[in-house]
């Protein structure tokens, strides 16, 4: 059954006669401007044209190592952009020379966008006709604490609409965690030790920082998608806000020290950071070939072995980037069908958040106790003190947008506060064991406010 996420968001659902009693029809869906889709494009073309103009910076000032990683940063995020646009669109049993050669020739999201704004015109002219060809879609939704089952009828342009817009959501992660990760600390690390910052360089930092907090962002709302497919799922702006906060000052303080961590230790730190990733990168391998489970061979029927092996390997890259800067909000299973746990996973968040407070207190001291005074004209003391206290910020805004601000957490099992006081306090150990495995019915309806 197709599914898209788009409907109305205040859908008027009025109870009809149907085979099934707790089915409720909802209203059609409405389409939107797709805003998302030109914000993507706008940081991929912003990013991409300063790179390359610093590329060309770097290469007048003979300075061939800077070039060199500006360079391969921008080309392997756009390549891997090109391929996940290709994979969602599946252009490959398609004859569509044209998009082809735009990806070829990296403009792929360029020609992706026109292609969602023709689909936007197209509809927005025949707002009010009935398209001939429609698909039904059924989600569950909380209203008033209830868990219903809601049906709408889907035509078929927004649904090629949502699929554009899916698809760059993923672009979007893409480009942050692969292209904008990597060159944002470069850049951050050219800077701290050539002591000037440029306008041109400042400008691709900019790009860099705005991609990887929308990334960021996007991969806390797709995450709750996943995890909660059969739910329609409304994030508010104060929900939005929240997670934007949370991540912003996780992301930059994390790359802030890695960055003061490399110009202390300079090729010296070079052997940790690459084990840091390593370990991320074959853990879920690791748990897969213990598990002695299969290749799973259900990611795309048309795949042959090889296809889905370079696919699963293409989705760990990104994992292990993700979890390098930030918590990916998912833990991946490759033994699994879906690939992911779609568990309300407590310990593997806490486990994530206590190594990497760990780590950047480690990297922070050896900053503090072996930086060069030359590196900054400031207190390596006050600088080491407000990173760590920013990424302690940031941990209260994750903690206080699953407590309290996210959509469904009325269906945990248990909240923040209960994971906290069964580490912290370990008490009531028989009464929680009774109830580790809890009906459905009971999971849906326990609230954690």
């Amino acid at each position: 059954m197709d599914r898209v996420y788009e409907i109305p968001e205040e859908p008027n659902v009025n109870p009809v006669s149907s085979l099934e009693e707790d089915v409720i029809r909802g209203a059609n869906p409405r389409f939107t401007f797709p805003f998302g889709i030109l914000f993507s494009t706008f940081l991929y073309c912003g990013e991409a044209a300063s790179a390359l103009y610093m590329v060309r910076i770097y290469r007048k000032n003979s300075e061939t190592y800077w070039m060199t990683y500006t360079f391969s940063f921008f080309m392997f995020s756009s390549i891997m952009v090109q391929l996940t646009l290709i994979f969602v669109h599946r252009d490959l049993a398609k004859d569509k020379p044209l998009s082809l050669f735009m990806h070829l020739i990296l403009l792929g999201p360029v020609i992706r966008c026109l292609e969602a704004m023709i689909k936007y015109l197209t509809l927005w002219k025949k707002e009010g006709q009935e398209e001939p060809y429609v698909s039904l879609t059924r989600k569950k939704m909380l209203i008033d604490g209830q868990e219903v089952l809601i049906e709408w009828e889907v035509g078929h342009s927004i649904r090629t609409l949502a699929m554009h817009r899916n698809a760059y959501k993923r672009m979007s992660q893409i480009q942050a965690f692969l292209g904008s990760v990597p060159q944002l600390t470069y850049q951050l690390y050219v800077t701290l030790i050539s002591a000037e910052v440029p306008l041109a360089r400042a400008v691709l930092m900019v790009f860099s920082l705005i991609s990887v907090t929308y990334g960021a962002t996007l991969c806390n709302m797709l995450a709750i998608q996943i995890k909660y497919d059969d739910y329609k799922i409304r994030l508010g702006l104060l929900e939005v806000l929240c997670i934007t906060i949370w991540r912003t000052l996780e992301i930059t303080s994390r790359l802030l020290i890695l960055v003061l961590f490399s110009a202390t230790l300079k090729l010296k730190a070079v052997p940790f950071l690459v084990l840091n990733f390593l370990i991320i990168l074959f853990e879920p391998w690791i748990k897969f070939w213990r598990s002695g489970a299969q290749m799973p061979n259900n990611i795309e029927k048309n795949f042959s072995r090889v296809g889905t092996l370079v696919v699963l390997i293409s989705v760990t890259v990104l994992y292990a980037g993700i979890n390098f800067s930030c918590w990916s909000a998912l833990q991946l299973r490759l033994a699994d069908r879906d690939l992911v746990d779609k568990g309300q996973n407590w310990g593997h968040m806490g486990l994530h958040y206590s190594v990497r407070l760990v780590e950047n207190v480690i990297m922070v001291l050896v900053f503090k106790f072996f930086g060069v005074k030359v590196l900054l004209n400031y207190c390596h003391s006050l600088i080491a003190l407000q990173l760590i206290i920013a990424y302690l910020i940031s941990i209260g805004f994750m903690l206080l947008f699953f407590q309290y601000l996210h959509p469904l957490r009325s269906l945990f099992t248990h909240n923040v506060v209960d994971y906290l006081h069964c580490v912290c306090c370990h008490r009531h150990p028989r009464g929680r064991a009774e109830n580790v495995e809890p009906s459905f019915e009971a999971e849906a309806r326990q609230s954690i406010v």
